[in-house]
C-alpha cells in the first residue's frame, strides 16, 4: 500500500498574501493544493492520501476537494506548531488507520505543485526496493557554509551536492518509530523528514526530480509556478 501524506500546515508568512494561506493561493480557476493533490489522486500507485492542514480551514479544503472530484484522501488532520509536528499527526492518522508498517508513505508539500507523475512512481519504486526515496535535484550554484559571525566557514563543490526537494518517501513502520522517538526525546525542530530519517541512522537513497519542481515560499515562486504552468499548458495545446 502507498500512501502520499499531504503538509499544507503552514500559513505562509513569507508569501505576503494577507488572509490567504498560500497553499489556497488560486491559479488557473484551482487553489495550489488542488494542482499538487491532482498528481497523487490520479496516480494509480497512490492508494490513499492524508492531508495536514490548517485546523481553520479544514472545512475549505473539504469544499475544495469534492469540487474538483478529489477522491483518495481518507484523512485530513490539523496541523501542529511546527513543521515536524504537523508531519507527525499525519503519519499518526496513518498508522492508526491500521495501515501495514511496511506499506510507503510519500511526504510531500501541499505548495510543491509542479511534480510529475513519473516521479511519484520512481519514488515509490525506489523506496519499496530501498525503504527509502529522497527527491533531489542538482545544486547548480556554489554552496557556502557560513559562521556564526556570517564569515564564509567553507565553500562545498557543487558536483557533489544536491538539492533535498519531495516527495520523501519511507516506510510507514520506520517513519512512525522515528517520529515516536524524536518526541521522547523532545526533538522537534529537525529540518525535514529527511534529516530526521537521518539522525536515526537510516541510509538514504535519492531519486532525481524535475528542476521545475519547486517550493512556493516567496511572491516570486509564486510568479515561476505560474509560468512553468502556463508554459506546460501550451505545450499540449500547441505540441511545442
Amino acid at each position: 500500500m502507498n500512501v502520499a501524506l499531504i503538509f499544507a500546515g503552514g500559513s505562509g508568512t513569507r508569501m505576503n498574501s494577507k488572509a490567504t494561506p498560500k497553499q489556497f493561493l488560486v491559479l488557473s480557476g484551482r487553489a495550489i493544493i488542488i494542482h499538487t493533490l491532482e498528481y497523487f489522486d490520479r496516480n494509480p500507485g497512490i492508494d490513499a492520501i492524508c492531508v495536514v492542514c490548517i485546523e481553520s480551514w479544514i472545512d475549505r479544503l473539504k469544499i475544495l476537494l469534492d469540487k474538483h472530484n478529489i477522491k483518495k484522501v481518507r484523512w485530513i488532520v490539523p496541523g501542529g506548531s511546527s513543521g515536524q509536528e504537523s508531519i507527525y499527526n499525519g503519519i499518526k492518522a496513518i498508522h492508526d488507520g491500521n495501515v501495514p508498517d511496511d506499506s510507503v508513505v510519500l511526504v510531500h508539500d501541499g505548495v510543491r505543485p509542479l511534480i510529475s507523475d513519473q516521479l511519484i512512481t520512481d519514488c515509490i519504486d525506489c523506496a519499496q526496493k530501498n525503504g527509502n526515496a529522497i527527491t533531489v535535484a542538482p545544486a547548480v550554484e556554489t554552496i557556502i557554509r557560513t559562521d556564526k559571525y556570517n564569515q564564509v566557514a567553507d565553500i562545498y563543490n557543487r558536483s557533489e551536492c544536491h538539492m533535498a526537494r519531495a516527495p520523501q518517501c519511507f516506510k510507514v513502520g520506520d517513519f512512525f518509530e522515528a517520529h515516536e522517538k524524536a518526541r521522547t526525546e523532545g526533538i522537534n525542530d529537525m529540518i525535514d523528514s529527511a534529516c530526521l530519517m537521518k539522525y536515526y541512522g537510516h541510509v538514504l537513497h535519492m531519486v532525481d526530480g524535475p528542476a521545475e519542481n519547486i517550493k512556493i515560499t516567496t511572491p516570486m515562486d509564486f510568479y515561476l509556478f505560474r509560468a512553468i504552468y502556463e508554459a506546460r499548458e501550451n505545450s499540449q495545446i500547441f505540441g511545442i
